[in-house]
């Protein structure tokens, strides 16, 4: 959906007799631009015919991070245990939300349940969300304790050498609180999980929700220890290599292994699996067909947002009924749109963006 077509569905949402005239006068275009928009809307399903009789629109929850990101950007080789030249960008950030803000760029209705400081940050990350139409409004909202912060280092070719996060207030998302968020969960198409939040809340979620699709962000290696044995209640997994051997327990060293491990998960529950390998790509398997797809070259500006670009594409692809070749190929093309930004998320994803990046990278 462009952004032109979320503006006039908004519109008729608010006032489903609203006329075409109206329409162009508010938007400052032609009516019979309205026309084409309208048709177009229609074609996809998201208007049902005459009379603006408009589709009953699923979404998607995301339980998870929100914080601010503190990038550092050496201007050449990083060297170690000193003082390297270079920028330093603050950006909003949390996988959780920026899962959230990715899937809204690609246009799916998206609530995001976490939780910020009544501060500076945390203002700046909900006034952001509402700019972008990202839901927060389930998310809890603490004066006691400050937005989570995320300092990372980068080296001369993007990727990230070192971090430290200070999460504390995800451990305010309480048992009590998110039960209070069962309605959200429970009528989401599927939702979202990221490590940052305590581990019993995940196991309450996913045993509470039993037809839910959960599709699982393991953020990091220690933090995906959380989920370990309650891998299979996931259906879909985007782990790294490292997060993959470390929830399998089998080591990866050549392709074999890559299916080995896959079918691990597969054995437990899970539906999709998909294992990222940084430059050599990413291998999937869903018990029907398995690949390996390697990245094409590209020049990276940014690695931070690869995997959050890669699971919102994840979940795109499940909310539109995609095949596992074609989710794999969409999910790919986003992480390469988001490899391709100085910023973390790249303001230009969309789903019209993200086809075009397939064709461009011959994945089509």
């Amino acid at each position: 959906m462009t952004n032109r077509e979320k503006e006039l569905l908004e519109l008729i949402r608010k006032k489903p007799a609203i006329s075409q005239k109206e329409l162009a006068k508010i938007l400052g275009i032609t009516r019979s631009s309205i026309g084409v928009h309208i048709t177009n809307l229609i074609k996809k399903g998201y208007i049902l015919g005459k009379g603006y009789v408009l589709r009953k629109e699923g979404y998607v929850s995301i339980i998870g991070g929100s914080n601010i990101d503190i990038i550092g950007f050496p201007k050449d080789n990083l060297i170690i245990k000193d003082s390297n030249p270079g920028e330093v960008k603050i950006s909003l950030g949390g996988v959780g939300r920026n899962i959230g803000e990715n899937l809204v760029r690609l246009g799916v209705l998206t609530r995001l349940i976490s939780a910020v400081g009544d501060d500076i940050y945390g203002r700046k990350i909900l006034d952001q969300a509402q700019s972008i139409g990202l839901d927060m409004n389930d998310s809890l909202i603490l004066s006691e304790v400050p937005t989570s912060t995320y300092l990372a280092i980068l080296n001369e070719k993007g990727d990230m050498k070192v971090a430290i996060s200070h999460m504390d207030i995800f451990d305010k998302i309480t048992l009590d609180f998110i039960q209070s968020k069962k309605q959200v969960i429970q009528n989401s198409k599927l939702c979202i999980l990221d490590t940052n939040i305590p581990e019993d809340v995940i196991s309450y979620v996913l045993d509470t929700f039993k037809t839910t699709d959960f599709f699982l962000d393991t953020v990091s290696s220690t933090k995906a220890k959380k989920i370990k044995d309650r891998i299979g209640s996931f259906h879909t997994i985007k782990p790294n290599k490292i997060e993959a051997e470390l929830l399998s327990g089998i080591e990866i060293n050549n392709n074999s292994d890559l299916f080995k491990v896959s079918e691990y998960f597969l054995r437990q529950g899970v539906k999709r699996t998909f294992i990222t390998l940084g430059e050599k790509g990413v291998f999937y398997n869903d018990g029907l067909n398995h690949k390996l797809i390697p990245n094409p070259k590209i020049k990276v500006l940014n690695a931070t947002g690869a995997g959050d670009a890669f699971v919102a594409a994840l979940a795109y692809s499940h909310f539109h009924n995609l095949d596992i070749d074609e989710t794999a190929k969409f999910s790919m093309a986003a992480s390469i749109l988001a490899l391709s930004h100085a910023e973390t998320i790249n303001p230009k994803i969309s789903e019209e963006n993200v086809n075009k990046m397939m064709k461009e990278i011959e994945l089509c």
